[in-house]
């Protein structure tokens, strides 16, 4: 069932590793059939070498498991708010890279310092409140989700130009049009926080980029006028 939503799932994860943004087994990443509403993603605490397509666990949008053999992502109900809030997303990682866990640890968003960034961001990616002690007993992970998704409704932030957050304490998700493009946009952000870091070290003063360039880096590259790139790649 779904045989090339699990193959390309289990290929998102299994690059984890080689991109630096995980140790252990700090770090997941799903994607999404939006005509079957079943979504593919990591089962938990399985090494990512030893990962296999037929591993991947298969989840309807109720949450329901509809095949796997193995116990899903201690994270899926938080890839789960997402995909249900957000229609035009095609896949989640999440990880604890180490840069942008330094900024959702100590509460700092990521200015958008220069044009790197804005190829990437839309502008600042934000964080979002930790959990009340309720929301964590209630249902920790599914409650993630849902701060998640009431920060960029409430500040007015389109999910698809600021495709990453930090939550507080906590540490990014990403998302993306399938599986390794959200897995690609977790690396542009862990850079993006390494650079930010790097910034405010030697230039505390330091002010974000100017709109009129923040535009034209992140419109070139998204949206109907974008022109970077090869048509059809």
């Amino acid at each position: 069932m779904l045989d090339a939503l699990k193959e390309a799932v289990c290929e998102a994860n299994r690059q984890l590793p080689a991109s630096g943004l995980v140790h252990l087994t700090w770090g997941n990443v799903s994607g999404i059939d939006r005509a079957a509403g079943i979504f593919g993603i990591k089962p938990s605490g399985v090494d990512y070498e030893a990962l296999r397509p037929t591993d991947i666990v298969l989840v309807d949008l109720d949450g329901k498991v509809v095949e796997g053999a193995l116990n899903p992502s201690s994270d899926t109900k938080t890839h789960l708010a997402l995909y249900r809030a957000w229609e035009g997303i095609g896949g989640v990682t999440h990880t604890h890279s180490v840069d942008a866990t330094t900024f959702a640890q100590a509460g700092r968003d990521i200015p958008c310092f220069g044009t790197t960034h804005a190829d990437h961001f839309y502008g600042t990616i934000p964080v979002c409140r930790a959990l009340m002690p309720e929301e964590v007993e209630q249902d920790y992970e599914a409650n993630t989700g849902k701060a998640i998704v009431e920060h960029f409704r409430d500040h007015r932030i389109d999910p698809l130009a600021v495709p990453g957050v930090l939550q507080l304490h906590h540490a990014p998700f990403t998302w993306g049009k399938n599986a390794l493009d959200s897995l690609h946009n977790s690396i542009a952000l862990e850079m993006c926080a390494r650079m930010a870091l790097g910034t405010m070290q030697l230039n505390s003063a330091a002010t974000p980029i100017p709109p009129h360039i923040l535009d034209k880096h992140y419109l070139r590259k998204h949206g109907p006028g974008a022109y970077y790139g090869q048509k059809g790649h």
